[in-house]
């Protein structure tokens, strides 16, 4: 009986360590490589008739069955029949695929997650339901995500942003102040309002009210004015400025013998400084356009807000200054201009508000009305907490508008 020697190969292979594998693909490469060879299907053999002659007679073995002749080595292709098709293996699919860009593509991974509803019947299931149920906010607070995206919007550069009236007492302070703490509430970088008004303005007592301001340094542009060129920083510019939340102002002067003394030329000089740590100014502008400051102002203007009332008076007068600012070489400004009407006085039935607005939406870039408010009627400390929500939904329009014109 033959002895049999024992395979050790594979108890070799067992005392060997793991190789350790670069990559996945070369992890793929070696799969295939232990994988059996295929079997290669065996020719057919070629019928008698086909089959050379040989010399070799067939002999035959008593009991047993008479064999053919093999056929000579010669006879067999050593090549691959054509019909077989090499099958690709696991390491040429991997190589071959693309891999998937998992920083710019993160939602082929990830569900795009719905936006939580913040109040209503959707906000309320919501919160019922743990959030397993979001329906999604609804169309209401959908305008007021897009409201507050446009007023967020980054921008390039600084741009200012003048609000005037040819009449006083109709709501064009209160329109600075509540716009500006709208823009301060919803960017990211805090705006800045210059008080440019000549006739003893008030912006500043409006944001803080009249008692804070008292108490306070009341510097004022004047004060500005004086020491300009040692103003080097943030810093030192806010010596000068006073704070209203995230919205800064610079106080208007309020010695009338003074405070018609700003001229065109100092107030760009201001405007070139605030230029360079604000990327969105207002400025109110008070009463008039034919002022000493007035053409410095509307020369660096990107866009202008046109303060009008529902009185006939102060619909007249916002149309006299559109008119007048078309035909003085700012035409661009008055056709891009938004009008804000104020129902300061709560004025009577009497009045068509719609003849009114349809008398002043022709001739600018948008209308937007702001409801009668006690909160801005009586002219004191504007805040947004005590508005009524349609006001401030007001205010959030106009520094929309405001935004999008700044191109």
């Amino acid at each position: 009986m033959p002895a049999v020697t024992p395979n050790t190969s594979n108890q070799n292979d067992a005392d060997k360590p793991a190789t350790r594998r670069s990559s996945w693909a070369d992890a793929a490469a070696a799969a295939d490589a232990a994988k059996p060879a295929a079997q290669v299907p065996a020719p057919t053999r070629p019928p008698a008739s086909a089959q050379p002659a040989t010399d070799t007679p067939i002999t035959s073995v008593p009991g047993q069955a008479v064999s053919e002749a093999a056929p000579a080595p010669s006879d067999v292709s050593s090549e691959t029949p054509a019909f077989r098709r090499t099958r690709p293996t696991v390491a040429d699919t991997i190589a071959e695929s693309p891999l998937p860009d998992f920083i710019s593509s993160p939602g082929l991974f990830v569900k795009e997650q719905k936006p939580r509803p913040a109040g209503g019947i959707r906000g309320a299931i919501y919160k019922l339901t743990g959030g397993a149920w979001n329906l999604g906010p609804g169309p209401k607070q959908r305008q007021e995500d897009e409201l507050a995206r446009r007023i967020s919007r980054q921008l390039q550069g600084s741009y200012n942003t003048a609000v005037l009236s040819l009449k006083g007492g109709i709501g064009k302070t209160s329109t600075t102040v509540g716009v500006g703490l709208t823009l301060a509430e919803y960017r990211g970088d805090a705006p800045c309002a210059i008080d440019a008004n000549p006739d003893s303005g008030d912006l500043v007592e409006r944001a803080l009210g009249e008692g804070i301001y008292q108490q306070s340094s009341p510097r004022t542009i004047t004060d500005l004015l004086k020491n300009i060129e040692s103003v080097d920083s943030l810093t030192a510019l806010a010596r000068y400025m006073h704070h209203a939340g995230r919205l800064h102002l610079i106080a208007g002067e309020q010695d009338p013998e003074v405070s018609d003394s700003l001229t065109a030329e100092e107030y760009l000089r201001i405007r070139k400084l605030i230029s360079s740590y604000y990327s969105v100014v207002m400025t109110d502008c008070g009463t008039g356009v034919t002022h000493n400051a007035m053409s410095g102002i509307l020369q660096s203007a990107d866009n202008l807000v046109i303060a009008a009332g529902y009185a006939v008076s102060g619909a007249k007068r916002a149309r006299s200054t559109l008119h007048w600012l078309a035909s003085h070489g700012y035409e661009d400004l008055a056709r891009n201009a938004i009008v804000v009407i104020t129902d300061k006085d709560e004025v009577s039935s009497r009045v068509d508000k719609d003849a009114i607005e349809e008398h002043l939406s022709g001739i600018c870039r948008e209308l937007i009305a702001v409801p009668h408010d006690r909160g801005v009627a009586d002219g004191d400390l504007v805040t947004l907490d005590v508005l009524k929500p349609e006001t401030r939904r007001a205010y959030k329009e106009i520094a929309a508008a405001i935004v999008d014109g700044y191109r």
